[in-house]
């Protein structure tokens, strides 16, 4: 080894987790503390990055997933015998089989090195020069020219190469990291490029609704588990929307970032996983996973495919990424704050500073278009802001450069203010 101390560790060295979101503390908002401000992420590869994501296999589908089934599939007609039984069993076999054969062919295994300039030894001091990093994750090819979809913190700042691995076998080392969304975006998304195909077609996945999921609907998710199982399939189902978390590294070293708008599943999850698709039953993928409840069992988190479309849009027409910005900090509204401040409704974005943010950053598409501290925004266009689609992911239907409708209650009356779409800033 030569005169530059690296690390390499294993990809189960470590893991990303969720911690529990704290409760809003109303008398902190209405004083404008910072308490309710998103918090920023800033990971550092200051020890190997172990990602997440999905999950042990869920015994028993039980009816629901008949119900399903005979959905798409034609009605079937389960008896009490051993042979009716057996058959619901193979059905239930071969739909999955069937799903994790045509999905499996677009996952990819995801490989990074990087450099982390902050990392200490023992005693607390930093290395004199940087050190070597490893993660694993897992990804999903959205064209056939080689364009992936993964999370942000599977490729963070401070990636110097990266490779993946088709399902089979075939690996590229020349990956580009298209773009990542900015550190303090609730979005955890990232784009990678195949540069060489060596002349090899690659199929992509198909994008769902993931509007149309509900409670209860089954899913199916693939990656890479543990860094080195390549293609597991899990299976689990929907157990809740809409849901906001704090997620970070489960050493508690690394800072954490907001995720908003998050698939609920009960998916138990595996390292290694995150960036990888969760799929319905129709092999549509509806949501992209990304975390895991640490303290709790089978508790995992997915960004909905819809929140992302926007941007998936942006880099396969330009080959950039775009994230639509409006420039509000706001707080989703729920009957405990809009009672507390006395709103006239219970629902919407409720545009409000802190401390040291302003409610509307100042030469932001929002500002421009005459939004306020105080103002509830509760649509933009025809999307209602609500308990299932939050502002963020309202916004994440539209693109770049999109002149827009915003509904504002203010003061009690509603108003209509027009907006043009912003292009989210780095930083």
């Amino acid at each position: 080894m030569d005169d530059e101390t690296k690390t390499k560790k294993p990809a189960r060295s470590g893991s990303y987790s969720t911690r529990p979101q704290p409760v809003i503390n109303l008398d902190a908002l209405k004083a404008r503390t910072r308490n309710l401000r998103p918090r920023r992420p800033a990971f550092r590869l200051s020890r190997t990055i172990v990602l997440l994501l999905p999950a042990c296999l869920l015994f028993g589908f039980g009816g629901a997933f008949l119900g399903a089934w005979a959905e798409n599939h034609g009605k079937i007609n389960i008896g009490t015998s051993t042979a009716a039984r057996q058959q619901y069993i193979s059905n239930e076999s071969q739909l999955i089989e069937s799903i994790a054969r045509n999905v499996g062919q677009s996952v990819v295994s995801v490989d990074v090195t990087g450099e982390d300039t902050s990392a200490t030894d023992f005693f607390g001091f930093p290395f004199p020069q940087a050190q070597q990093t490893q993660a694993a994750g897992t990804g999903f090819i959205i064209s056939a020219d080689g364009i992936i979809v993964t999370n942000r913190h599977v490729v963070p700042a401070g990636t110097t190469s990266v490779s993946v691995t088709l399902a089979d076998g075939t690996k590229y080392d020349n990956v580009q990291v298209l773009g990542r969304t900015s550190d303090s975006s609730p979005q955890d998304i990232a784009f990678l490029k195949i540069n060489d195909l060596n002349g090899k077609t690659l199929t992509p996945v198909t994008l769902g609704d993931s509007s149309k999921v509900q409670v209860g609907d089954r899913v199916i998710a693939i990656g890479n588990a543990l860094g080195q199982f390549q293609n597991t399939v899990t299976t689990g189902i929907i157990s809740g929307y809409g849901r906001d978390v704090t997620a970070g590294d489960s050493s508690g070293l690394q800072t954490s970032e907001s995720l908003t708008d998050l698939f609920q599943t009960d998916a138990a999850i595996n390292e290694g996983n995150s960036g990888g698709p969760l799929v319905n039953i129709n092999g549509e993928v509806i949501g992209v996973n990304t975390a895991v409840a640490a303290n709790a069992q089978n508790i995992g988190f997915a960004q909905p495919v819809n929140d992302l479309k926007a941007l998936i849009s942006s880099v396969l027409s330009s080959g950039q990424l775009q994230q639509p910005y409006l420039g509000v900090r706001y707080v989703s509204l729920t009957n405990d704050i809009a009672h507390e401040f006395n709103l006239k409704v219970s629902r919407g974005a409720y545009v409000v500073s802190g401390d040291t943010e302003p409610a509307v950053v100042a030469g932001s598409p929002a500002d421009k278009a005459g939004v306020k501290d105080h103002d509830v925004i509760t649509k933009i266009n025809n999307v209602t802001i609500d308990d299932k689609t939050s502002l963020t992911a309202a916004l994440a239907k539209f693109k770049v450069g999109d002149k827009v409708n915003l509904t504002v209650v203010r003061d009690g009356k509603t108003i209509t203010l027009h907006a043009t779409i912003g292009s989210a800033p780095t930083n």
